[in-house]
């Protein structure tokens, strides 16, 4: 086997361990525990600053230096967040693990879907992206729903040990790294010149910035109930005097959430032929968009189960759109053209969150009254980012 059909054959095992996130679906309530529903949310912000500070510097670094070296990096910062946040207990502490799992974020955000973009494009085999993605995204969306329900089980013992499982699944994503082999050779990685005119092709592509468009305003409305449905989640468990097993309920949730993602999947290529490309992701926007509202409308706890819908949009996008975009950049701006695609998304989602968290409680649990409010005005802006979305498509072939 050659290093690049190594890399095609590890990529979906290096997605799995990067997303053993044993502490996703219980991250809110532990800060929350800890401090307060305001500064858990500026927490997030926090995470958010700092994948976006770095977004487009480690593009350039994928680009430069090679897909490899970027990769070990995030692994190795991934490490760090999770033990700091494990034996962490001030407010200085959680802000600086934030900023680790930022850059775990960002070092890896283009640079893996590149490297195997360059795999498979070495092999032969550049016409299966959107098989190969689609594959990938399984195996991540498996990780993230075993973790979650194992998260959860784990923090009704104690709120810290999913962050302790988490950094045992961080090693092996870096052993796996380790054995990548960079798609490009050494020439890739020491010699090869940034050109500024390659990314200014791609900004003039009008389906490109269409899709970047759409991209950075999916980001957002995707983490939205990733932020706000554990406090909803302990608010509706409130009412009914279960509070207490909010972290099992959030897990469960979420394990439910990642196989609905999953058996997406495989009807997703079906869908995309019925309706196009722009149809599925204008569709999948929608899904968000109806999501967001939703959790709006109703604070009851039968609107849990509207979050096991939240990845769905994603199964429907996430891979058509890579796989849409990466032929149509040149090797030497590939990373840093997705990480600018992904800082927009992350600055704009952050700065709205920081807003928001001004109007969070100081003290104590967010109440539904304060979640009802921010996602009634990120619903209503969501429709008209649809509708002139939907307007621009029309004028052309996505």
């Amino acid at each position: 086997m050659t290093g690049t059909a190594r890399n095609i054959a590890l990529y979906p095992w290096f997605k799995f361990f990067q997303n053993l996130l044993f502490w996703q679906a219980t991250w809110f309530l532990f800060f929350q525990s800890e401090l307060s529903a305001a500064h858990a949310l500026l927490i997030y912000v926090f995470y958010d600053i700092a994948t976006t500070a770095l977004e487009v510097p480690s593009g350039y670094l994928s680009d430069h230096v090679g897909r490899k070296f970027t990769l070990i990096l995030s692994g190795i910062a991934g490490l760090l967040s999770t033990l700091m946040q494990g034996f962490g207990s001030e407010f200085w502490i959680f802000a600086l693990a934030q900023v680790a799992l930022g850059a775990h974020i960002a070092f890896a955000s283009g640079t893996d879907s590149a490297l195997l973009y360059e795999s498979l494009e070495k092999e032969g085999r550049a016409d299966e992206i959107e098989k190969q993605e689609l594959r990938a995204w399984r195996f991540n969306f498996a990780a993230l729903g075993l973790s979650a329900v194992a998260g959860g089980a784990m923090a009704m013992w104690d709120l810290r040990v999913p962050y302790f499982a988490s950094a045992v699944a961080f090693v092996v994503l870096t052993l796996v790294v380790f054995r990548f082999t960079e798609p490009k050779g050494t020439e890739m990685a020491k010699c090869r010149a940034f050109r500024l005119d390659g990314l200014r092709a791609a900004f003039k592509s009008p389906v490109l910035m269409w899709i970047f468009a759409l991209s950075a305003l999916m980001y957002g409305f995707s983490h939205l109930p990733f932020v706000f449905g554990q406090p909803f989640i302990f608010s509706a468990l409130d009412g009914l005097g279960l509070a207490g097993n909010a972290p099992l309920v959030s897990g469960g949730v979420t394990a439910v959430m990642m196989i609905l993602s999953i058996l997406t999947s495989w009807a997703a290529p079906n869908i995309r032929a019925r309706l196009g490309l722009s149809g599925i992701l204008l569709l999948a926007f929608g899904l968000q968009i109806g999501l967001v509202a939703g959790l709006a409308i109703t604070g009851s706890a039968f609107a849990i189960g509207l979050l096991l819908l939240r990845m769905v949009p994603n199964s429907l996008s996430r891979p058509f759109i890579m796989a849409r975009i990466q032929p149509e950049l040149p090797d030497e701006v590939r990373a840093t053209y997705l990480s600018i695609q992904s800082f927009v998304g992350r600055l704009a989602f952050a700065a709205s969150l920081y807003i928001a968290s001004a109007s969070a409680s100081e003290v104590g649990t967010m109440a539904y009254s304060e979640i009802r409010w921010i996602l009634a005005v990120y619903s209503l802006i969501g429709v008209v980012a649809l509708i002139a979305l939907a307007i621009a498509a029309r004028k052309q072939t996505i």
